[in-house]
Parts: structure tokens; sequence; C-alpha cells
């Protein structure tokens, strides 16, 4: 029986939820909080349900990366990629950097070619064709650039690239990665990764880029020892954060305080690509977690989907305002694409898994044409739509390139990586909460049976939690953009550490559609007070449905709460999660 007791009394909401509280030792902590701190009740709540003690609630609120921050050198082979990268450095040697197509990867790379020409030097950039190539390094490419480079750089990919890491002879290659790795590692000079099989996993939850930020650190370092100064890597923490948030990396630890400073680096709009982007996705205030997430990462991520590979880590890493507008602006218009294909191949995914079932460990959906560049962002709908992990794969001719997203709790990476050494994929590997695979047709059904087998025993055929958890009841009338300016310094708020969830009691609203699939709701209280909310989707399920038309009943409202500044005002808005009648 759960310790969090029922919520307003909600035991099945609109969504068919079952909402729950604090449990009563979180709401004590919270009380006793507030009296030592003076802190606001609701973020009192917010901190005592992270497990913040009183004695921890200065500190946790004001995070500072120098207290946070991991010596390098604790992971294996740092030291020896940042010198052979030093060195390349000093001896004028031409490198090449081999990235990814997504944001980790196109951020990594800028966090390269960035400290390269503040030193002065020079990198190539190499992307792989997602469609051509695929996922990681191959080996005409490298061999490629193994002729006219000593020394290249893998980011974001590697780890299990044996063959086209060999090939690369006789250039010297670095792998800066973070997926999951095989007991052997490729030939590498190095191979820096928190996910080797012999790391003690207490850095797992880093991304690439982070990795890459912490060989920064390193060779910085070293040629501190030889009497040089390297660049300054503050600054290069909005490249950090972007790709953080973006790869869905827990808001924890030492990511949480690299996101935090990330922000106030990108809030002085320096770097020209960021900026660009920024002012084409229409960002008219500070950046959150959110937008990096939801305006920014899907847009440097729209020419690895379905454009060219390159251009989000030319856009991140130019120092060219001009070409930086032209970039972000392509970008953007590939975005548009983008989301008309994804919502074509979402539907049609959607259908094909409803009837095949959605109760098992695993839904998943395969079809001929579907965009190998759209369908992590479907997978990604599907898990959220089912609370199941979720595989969508886009066939053509006799191969299938697909990718998942898991649940918390089950490691659909380890899952794939297995599937592939049994043979059943052509390859695959990821980490705990996305993958991706390559699959012949012939071997589809037996590949997903097998799949949905190994998720079973990690109980992903339980499903997610059927329980909406609420941090605190709250009045319109107390909804100030002061205390939401106070909740946001227990953020940022994403993976691991979502933003928290406030319930408005047993409100009258009018609502009226926005579009196809959002609802736009006023809620009202007897004595004037009043909160604008917005429920985006609202009509892919049953809330919009059932609030277009609320006539005179009461509904009890839950969401996230966040400020929307339109006009020259600054309001607070309810981001609607859930809705039920009071």
């Amino acid at each position: 029986m759960t310790d969090h007791p029922v919520f307003l009394g909600v035991e099945r909401s609109l969504s068919g939820l079952r909402w729950t509280g604090p449990s009563p030792q979180t709401e004590r902590l919270a009380e006793a909080m507030a009296q030592d701190t003076r802190l606001p009740l609701p973020l009192c709540r917010i901190l005592a349900g992270r497990g913040i003690s009183p004695a921890e609630a200065a500190a946790y609120l004001q995070p500072q990366l120098r207290d946070l921050l991991p010596d390098p050198r604790r992971l294996r082979d740092m030291e020896k990629a940042a010198a052979r990268f030093v060195a390349a450095l000093k001896a004028r040697e031409p490198i090449a950097i081999f990235a990814d197509y997504d944001v980790d990867g196109g951020s990594s790379a800028a966090l390269l070619l960035v400290w390269l020409r503040a030193m002065g030097h020079s990198a190539t950039l190499y992307i792989p064709d997602r469609i051509d190539e695929g996922y990681g390094p191959n080996t005409p490419a490298m061999q490629r650039l193994a002729a006219n480079h000593r020394l290249i750089l893998c980011v974001d990919c590697g780890t299990l690239s044996h063959e086209p890491i060999a090939a690369a002879a006789p250039a010297d290659v670095v792998i800066l990665d973070h997926h999951l790795a095989l007991e052997t590692l490729p030939a590498a000079h190095a191979v820096v990764n928190p996910n080797r099989q012999d790391e003690d996993g207490s850095l797992s939850q880093l991304c690439a880029a982070s990795v890459v930020f912490l060989m920064l650190v390193e060779a910085n370092r070293q040629l501190r020892a030889d009497g040089m100064t390297g660049p300054d890597l503050l600054a290069l923490l909005d490249l950090v954060a972007l790709a953080t948030v973006a790869d869905v990396a827990p808001l924890t630890g030492v990511n949480r305080a690299f996101v935090r400073q990330g922000l106030k680096v990108m809030a002085r709009r320096e770097r020209p690509g960021l900026r660009a982007l920024s002012d084409v996705a229409r960002m008219d205030t500070a950046p959150t977690a959110h937008a990096l997430g939801f305006l920014l990462g899907p847009r440097v991520n729209a020419g690895g989907r379905i454009g060219q590979a390159d251009l989000g880590a030319r856009l991140l890493a130019t120092a060219n305002p001009a070409e930086a507008e032209a970039l972000a602006r392509h970008l953007d218009l590939l975005n548009d694409e983008r989301r008309a294909i994804t919502e074509r191949v979402r539907e049609e995914a959607l259908a094909q898994a409803g009837i095949r079932g959605t109760d098992g460990a695993l839904v998943w959906a395969a079809a001929e044409g579907w965009h190998p560049g759209v369908v992590g962002i479907v997978a990604a709908r599907m898990k959220e739509a089912t609370q199941r992990p979720a595989v969508v794969i886009g066939f053509e001719g006799g191969i299938g390139k697909g990718s998942g997203r898991s649940v918390p709790g089950v490691d659909l990476g380890a899952a794939v990586q297995r599937l592939a050494a049994e043979g059943l994929l052509i390859k695959g590997g990821g980490h705990r909460m996305a993958a991706g695979l390559t699959v012949a047709r012939d071997r589809l059904e037996p590949a997903m049976a097998r799949l949905a087998e190994l998720l079973a025993r990690q109980g992903a055929d339980l499903g997610g939690p059927r329980d909406l958890l609420v941090d605190s009841l709250i009045l319109p009338e107390a909804a100030t953009p002061a205390l939401v300016e106070k909740i946001e310094e227990a953020g940022p708020f994403g993976a691991a550490a979502p933003a928290p969830r406030f319930a408005i009691p047993a409100v009258p609203i009018s609502a009226r559609r926005v579009g196809e699939r959002h609802l736009r709701l006023t809620a009202r209280t007897a004595g004037g007070s009043s909160l604008e909310a917005i429920a985006f989707g609202a009509f892919d399920g049953p809330l919009g449905p059932a609030l277009e038309a609320p006539g005179h009943r009461l509904f009890h409202l839950a969401g996230r709460l966040e400020l929307n500044s339109w006009g020259g005002r600054t309001r607070v808005q309810l981001r609607l999660d859930d809705a039920a009648e009071a």
C-alpha cells in the first residue's frame, strides 16, 4: 500500500488516475522546514519531497558548480585522452571530430571546436548522415579521416565501434562517450566513458557533452602545468546545459549545477548560434530547462533528423552572427517539416500498436517508409501515451532502423544490447532510457518478442505509475509571480527532478479549444481571482472533451505553474496535467 494518501479525494480523475499527495512524514518535514527557514510552505513541500533537510535547503537552492564538479581523473583514460588532445594542439596536428547527429553530439562537437578556436587551432567536423551511414563511426568515413588527420575525436559515439576504430590506424582515436559499453572496448588510444563496465557508475548520469567538458577541464589543468592558459570553460556551460536537457539526463547532482549555471550563461545571449535560434523560436523570456528541451533542442536536432546532419553542430559552434541567423532559419524550417512528418507517423504507429495491444512489457510499431529521423520522437510519444517502453522502426526494403524510449526503472539500452549480442539485431545499443537498433525484416517479430521478454523481467509489463503525485494545494490568488520565481530556485526541473505539481481545488472553469488538439481554460474563484491554464494535447485523450463544455460543474485542476509573458505583462499560468470533477 502506498504511503501517499489520496489527494482531494480523487480516486479516479478524468484521465483515469488516482491523485496522491505528500506522505504525512513529508508534510511534517515541510512544516518544520518552513518554520526553520522562513521559506514558503509550497517550496518546503517540494524540497522535503526530494529528501532535502532544513540544513541543506540553502545550499540546494543555490548549488555551486565548484562544490559538485567531479575530478575528471575519476574517469578511466581521462588523463591520457586530455594529454593526447593537448599534444595535438601544441604540435598543430590536424584533428577531426566525429560526432553523433543529435543535440548531445552537436553540443559535444561545438565544445571542442570553440575551445580549439580560442586556442588558435581548428578541426574538421564530420557528422554521419542518419539515413546513408547510420549511427556512429563507420569504416569508410574513419579511413577517409585517418588519411588526413593525426587525431580523431569520437564524441557521443564510438564505444561499440570496434571495426571502424581499428580501421582508423595509424591515426589515434579518442572516444568521449556515455553509451553502454561491452566488456571489450575498441582499440582506441583512450576511451572515456562513465558507462564503461570497469567504471563504478557514480558518473553514469553524465551526457557526452558533460564528458567532453570534463576532458576540457583536464586539458586546461595540463596546460596550466606547462605555464599556459586555456579558454574560459564556464562560458561553455550553455552548450553543456542544452545537451544535458535535450538528452534527458537526470537533473540531479552535478547535472543540475551544469544546467543551472548554463542557463545563466545562455541568458547573456553571447553565443551567436543560440541567440539566433532563440529568436527564430520566439523565446521572449529568460531561457529555462523547458525551453531547452522543447524549443531549442528540437530545432538543433532537425538537421540530423531530416536535413543536413552537421547543421546543428555548425550553428552551435559558429562565431559569425550572419551565418548563425541563416542556419537558425534553415533549422526552423526543417523543424516545421519534421513536425508534420512526426504527426503522420505518430498517428499510424499508435493505431498499429493499439491493434497489437499496449498492455504488455513493450509497445512497438514498424512500417515501410517511416522516416528514420522521427522514429525516436514517435517512440517517446508512444511511451508517454502507454507508460510502457516503446520501439518504433522504419523499414527501407529488408532493413529497419528503429529507436526506443523507456520508462523509469527499466534499462532498455542493456536489453537492446543483449539482443544484438544474441544475433537478433544487426546492431543495437544505447543507455537506460533510450536506444537505437537496426533489424532485418525477417527477424523483426522474434526480436520484438525477445525484447518484450527481457523487459518483462524488469517489470515493464506492470506499466508506469497510475498515480498522479501532487506536491501541494494552492489557491488561484496565491499563485503569484513572486511565488513561482521562488519555486524556480528549486529547479531546474526535468528528468529525475520533475517540476512540482500543484492542485487547484473546486473551481468553476471556462474553456475554449486552441487549434485541433489543445485547450485553454480560465479558473475563477468566488472572490474574483482567476488563473489561466493551458492543456496541450488535451484532445489526444479524455481531458479535452470533458472540459470543453464544463457547464456549471466545479473541477479540481492539477498541473505545473509557470510564468507567461505577453504584451509586457507577466502572469502565472497553469500547464494542466489532469482534472477531476469536484
